[in-house]
This record gives structure tokens, C-alpha cells and sequence, in this order.
């Protein structure tokens, strides 16, 4: 019985660990609308995102080359970085 509980207690720490390690996502495209005041950020082919309160514009625009890192929050993709490319 003692060996069922620690085996399942490991199992299920391992399984939160990975959670909490997900890799940050990047996506690359050209900005399509970019609202500074509802800290929202829409690309060409429709993928949108919103940006956090601490948000600096980089000087975004549309027609601009962007990358984005992002990661999920519940539905919404929340960009942590965007950096214009050249």
C-alpha cells in the first residue's frame, strides 16, 4: 500500500512539473491592427494577443514584421515580448 502511495504521488509531481515548465511559444508575422488602449495585437493571418499592462510599444504599426513570444492564459494567447524584425 505504502509503495502505491509514493509511486502515485511521484507520478502526479512529475506530471504538474511539466506544466509549470511549458515552453514559451514564438510566432512570427506582420502586424495587421494594433490597439495601444485594449492591449490588443492582431497579425495578418487573424492569430491575436493580448498584451500586458507593462507593455511598451516598440513603436508598432501596421505593416510592421513582428516577433512575438507568447504563451496561453486560459483562451487568450498573452505576448510576453514583441521585437520588430527587419
Amino acid at each position: 500500500m505504502r509503495k502505491i502511495i509514493v509511486s502515485a504521488a511521484a507520478a502526479a509531481l512529475l506530471a504538474s512539473g511539466s506544466v509549470a515548465f511549458a515552453a514559451v511559444k514564438h510566432t512570427t508575422g506582420t502586424v495587421k491592427s494594433f490597439d495601444a488602449m485594449a492591449k490588443s495585437l492582431v497579425l495578418d493571418n487573424g492569430s491575436s494577443f493580448t498584451l500586458p499592462a507593462t507593455f511598451k510599444d516598440p513603436g508598432l504599426k501596421a505593416g510592421e514584421k513582428v516577433r512575438i513570444s507568447w504563451d496561453m492564459s486560459g483562451k487568450d494567447k498573452v505576448a510576453e515580448a514583441v521585437k520588430i524584425v527587419k
